[in-house]
């Protein structure tokens, strides 16, 4: 029996898988801004400026996770390391939404941006694989064009999300969307 051959994305396709992964981790920082009030008084954080501690640890994660995923793509090829993020970011999120305290928030948030690092790293070395020179940079430049949209429409998405439920529904559609563009 002969193994079924995968199909080559076309060039559109394949700009569009490529930002809409690199999304999940511009999307994880805004989405959520218009909540953190909606947070803070769910999970009894008194000093409003501990609610900035909900991005920061997030961008904690996501800055060190890129230092172990760049590597283990090397080794490991691009697909794995890309598929396991993608499921941390899935489970974090998901545990997030059901966190108790602040401090459970913030470890799943940190869990959160080790797993969204993969699919930054992943995502540009694969574009870096497969194109060079100026074809990679115009190819990076609309994948970037695409991507900026996001933290300018993210905030609007998650208060549509605070109109129709609560501050937890907006974890439930990052890991969604995570599940759909893994």
């Amino acid at each position: 029996m002969s193994k079924p051959t995968a199909r080559v994305l076309s060039r559109t396709e394949f700009i569009a898988l490529i930002a809409a992964i690199m999304s999940l981790n511009a999307l994880a920082i805004d989405v959520m801004l218009p909540a953190l009030p909606h947070m803070s008084e769910a999970l009894d954080v008194t000093a409003e400026n501990q609610r900035q501690f909900v991005i920061s640890i997030y961008m904690i994660g996501f800055g060190l996770g890129q230092l172990v995923v760049g590597p283990l793509s090397d080794r490991f090829g691009r697909r794995a390391p890309l598929l396991v993020g993608i499921g941390i970011y899935i489970v974090a999120v998901l545990a997030a939404a059901l966190a108790s305290n602040f401090a459970i928030l913030l470890a799943m948030r940190f869990i959160q941006g080790l797993g969204a690092s993969a699919t930054r790293v992943v995502a540009t070395a694969v574009v870096r694989d497969r194109f060079a020179g100026r074809a990679m940079a115009e190819v990076m430049s609309l994948v970037f064009m695409v991507f900026m949209v996001v933290p300018v429409v993210a905030p609007s998405i998650g208060e549509v999300l605070l109109l129709v439920g609560p501050w937890q529904s907006i974890f439930v559609f990052m890991g969604t969307l995570a599940l759909v563009f893994g």
